[in-house]
């Protein structure tokens, strides 16, 4: 195995590891042992503490997902949109899915990030303060805009709601079709993503109490 293809490898049971436990919930020895690096000084190697590696996992897919998104937006923008909410959050949603490496495919990062999120919520904010997340404001700003009906004290809040919830929502999707093999009844049922956007639309635009 090459240098590069053991780094990845690290990675890559370092996230799972990650997901299912939460970074405070994982050693370095057992990340090296998922591994199946004979070496107990690989880590080191590669990323030089447990920190760098957590920081270079987010980076690696919130790039992809952000660069997603700015795409979309910048379409969107360029014909004169989003003109509707809706499409606003399926730039929030879709680009968060499919992060797996054959198409249609999901990974570990959902999960990851939602319990970095509990855990170590100023470490994942400072990483994705550094440029990382500048679709995902684009959205809220275009979200601002479509509900304006909505106070903006009362909007705020939902926007915290939202993305809480939408995390949430997508980290249990993803675990449940992370077997690829077998077919999920409630994730892979027509209309489910179209009926998450729907609730999402919902939550933000719902009638205040007087």
């Amino acid at each position: 195995m090459s240098g590069n293809d053991t780094r990845e490898h690290i990675k890559l049971s370092a996230r799972r590891l990650f997901a299912q436990r939460g970074i405070d919930g994982v050693t370095v020895r057992e990340i090296v042992a998922a591994s199946e690096q004979k070496n107990s000084g690989s880590l080191h190697y590669y990323f030089r503490t447990k920190d760098a590696l957590v920081r270079e996992l987010i980076v690696d897919t919130a790039q992809l997902i952000d660069d997603r998104r700015n795409a979309a937006l910048d379409q969107m923008e360029a014909e004169g949109g989003p003109r509707h909410l809706r499409q606003v959050l399926e730039v929030l949603v879709f680009p968060s899915i499919n992060l797996g490496e054959a198409n249609g495919e999901e990974d570990t990062y959902l999960r990851f990030i939602s319990l970095l999120a509990l855990q170590n919520r100023g470490l994942l904010n400072e990483v994705l303060e550094g440029g990382l997340n500048t679709g995902y404001q684009r959205c809220l700003a275009h979200i601002r805009r479509l509900v304006a009906a909505v106070p903006a004290t009362v909007l705020e809040q939902r926007l915290v709601f939202m993305s809480i919830a939408l995390r949430a929502i997508l980290a249990a999707r993803e675990a449940s079709l992370e077997r690829t093999e077998t077919t999920h009844a409630f994730w892979s049922a027509e209309g489910t993503l179209g009926n998450l956007l729907s609730s999402l639309e919902g939550m933000l635009c719902a009638v205040t109490d007087p």
